[in-house]
């Protein structure tokens, strides 16, 4: 992608157009193109998510760490998150990608969505933790996952790890989300918004706490959300899709009205690459990551989950070998 070219055209992606402001540090410059990307450093991107979700926020702290400390040009891109972030790591139109880990297994293996269609990407390390929530309003009735049969329910967007997720929770609760409910496919905000103007009845959402948009809804004047519990499945999906799932707790107060702990279901996160990335630059990515973390950390919340330790705990998505001689170096066995 380069400047003139992308001028030529009449409308400029929003992906594009982000790739080229995180270049240019939020700056588009016209004139001498040429000699601005001359003395560019190299440049990678991040596929993250949705504006509404986490992915975006802790993506674009990641990129700011990279641009500022590693000697390249990171920036973060917009994206459907996990599903779509893994289709354009293995067509190298992205670098690195922000990948729930039941997809990124998925993608690997060949199965699910991308069935006969296995992609060759590695792991550069874990992130953060997902907790899987489904929210509707106390003014629903709903209190359990069985309760949306008949219900109006978003699933997530097209092509995110969230969608993934939560048509395999309401499959684990026996609801067949092609006839047990009235299936829309919004994004964080989006599904906030509609659930807020009464135009769906709850939505499903994964992902880190809090959650900007899960924030804003909570905070609404009138409004008060509930989550449902979703511990009591967590098994029947191990059963079917591998041990990549465990019982974890939304604790009370992390959102506006919400009064008690909420048993849920969390997955882990993975930046993840093309197993073709330089050796080097994914040692200096990952190594950059670890050694800035108060700096992700000041950027969201999230950032103080990241822990090197958990590197070990993936036994799902194996480590592109960058990122492995790193995490030797540390005393942290991975797998390769």
């Amino acid at each position: 992608m380069d400047l003139d070219s992308l001028l030529k055209d009449k409308e400029v992606k929003r992906r594009d157009f982000l790739k080229l402001t995180g270049v240019l540090g939020g700056t588009i410059l016209l004139g001498n193109t040429g000699k601005v990307f001359a003395q560019a450093k190299k440049r990678i991107s991040v596929a993250t998510g949705g504006m509404g979700g986490v992915y975006f926020v802790i993506g674009g702290g990641i990129a700011s760490i990279l641009t500022k400390y590693a000697g390249v040009e990171a920036a973060a891109e917009v994206t459907a998150a996990s599903v779509d972030n893994c289709k354009l790591l293995g067509a190298k139109k992205s670098d690195m990608a922000l990948v729930i880990a039941d997809t990124g297994y998925d993608a690997i293996k060949g199965t699910g969505i991308f069935k006969g269609k296995a992609l060759p990407l590695k792991t550069l390390c874990t992130i953060y933790p997902h907790y899987n929530q489904f929210i509707t309003l106390e003014s629903k009735g709903i209190k359990k996952v069985t309760d949306l049969k008949g219900k109006r329910v978003s699933t997530g967007a097209p092509g995110s790890g969230t969608e993934v997720i939560g048509l395999r929770i309401l499959e684990a609760a026996g609801i067949n989300h092609e006839k047990d409910i009235k299936k829309d496919r919004l994004g964080a905000s989006e599904s906030a918004g509609a659930l807020k103007d009464g135009k769906v009845d709850a939505y499903f959402w994964s992902g880190g706490l809090p959650t900007a948009s899960v924030l804003d809804l909570a905070a609404s004047p009138g409004v008060k959300i509930v989550m449902l519990p979703l511990d009591d499945l967590v098994d029947k999906m191990n059963a079917k899709y591998g041990p990549i799932y465990y019982k974890t707790v939304i604790p009370k107060k992390t959102y506006t009205g919400l009064e008690v702990d909420v048993p849920v279901s969390g997955v882990a996160n993975l930046l993840m690459c093309h197993q073709d990335m330089d050796e080097q630059l994914a040692y200096s990515v990952v190594k950059t990551i670890f050694e800035h973390m108060s700096d992700l950390a000041a950027i969201h919340a999230e950032g103080k989950n990241i822990h090197i330790k958990d590197n070990a705990q993936n036994k799902f998505v194996p480590y592109h070998k960058g990122a492995a001689k790193y995490f030797k170096e540390k005393g942290v066995t991975v797998l390769t």
